[in-house]
């Protein structure tokens, strides 16, 4: 009785799931020399999964460039699109003096706001 009292074990230092009967999909090894500090590094990706041809270089954070044999894939960055941000996406919905109408009347209404929380200070005072 005493050989199978439960013991207590750290928690997540080890799993109580076995690996019987699991099958591993099958895997592929890629290449990746950093274009910045010239490193390898070694990916393992899925064996029906295509690799990218850029990776982010785990050394320096450079650009690394997938490898094949002897010779490196040539990445053509020329089809990218520049990251449009927050007013970009502004001035395609409005013009410039739409913009500052809209200010203006925002900032009219702020003001006639703060004008009339003084004029209640005041009269509570």
């Amino acid at each position: 009785m005493a050989d199978r009292s439960l013991r207590g074990i750290r928690l997540g230092a080890q799993s109580l799931q076995s690996e019987e009967g699991v099958v591993f999909h099958e895997r592929t090894q890629h290449i990746y020399v950093c274009s910045v500090c010239g490193k390898e590094s070694t990916l393992t990706f899925a064996a029906d999964a295509e690799a990218p041809q850029t990776w982010e270089c785990r050394a320096c954070g450079g650009e690394a460039v997938l490898r094949i044999g002897d010779s490196i894939v040539t990445v053509d960055h020329g089809d990218q699109k520049a990251a449009r941000t927050p007013w970009d996406m502004l001035l395609e919905r409005r013009t410039i003096p739409e913009l500052e109408e809209l200010l203006e009347e925002r900032l009219a209404f702020i003001r006639s706001r703060r004008g009339a929380g003084e004029d209640i200070t005041k009269k509570t005072a």
